[in-house]
């Protein structure tokens, strides 16, 4: 993150169950907004309940269950809802994701993946 610009442009992250625990510590160690379901001990929750909390914080979600929140992403906008975006990846080592992570957030907006579903 570069000091001196608007914060509210950086993507705010919402990382989900299945990503790792130290993805969040190590963006935030970078200077972005991010928690996980493990730092918030919102275990359990399905995966509406999870896009619905996200988008409710004005938060990304980032999660390795593509399938499931592609079919969310379809859902939310088959019926006029919105989101703050969609992160998906299958799961890789994580230094890869982390990396890929960053790529993206130093590379998009907050207000470009709104109601927007990416792969990395």
């Amino acid at each position: 993150m570069v000091e001196g610009t608007d914060e509210t442009l950086f993507i705010r992250l919402y990382l989900d169950e299945d990503v790792f625990k130290d993805i969040a510590p190590a963006l935030r160690a970078r200077g972005f907004d991010a928690v996980s379901v493990h730092e918030l001990r919102q275990y359990g929750w399905s995966d509406a309940r999870q896009l619905a909390h996200a988008a409710a914080q004005g938060r990304t979600i980032f999660t390795f269950n593509a399938s499931d929140f592609l079919a969310l992403h379809r859902q939310y906008l088959n019926e006029g809802k919105t989101h703050a975006g969609i992160i998906v990846s299958r799961q890789r080592p994580i230094r890869e994701t982390l990396r890929r992570l960053l790529d993206l957030l130093n590379r998009i907006t907050a207000s470009e993946m709104f109601n927007q579903l990416r792969w990395i």
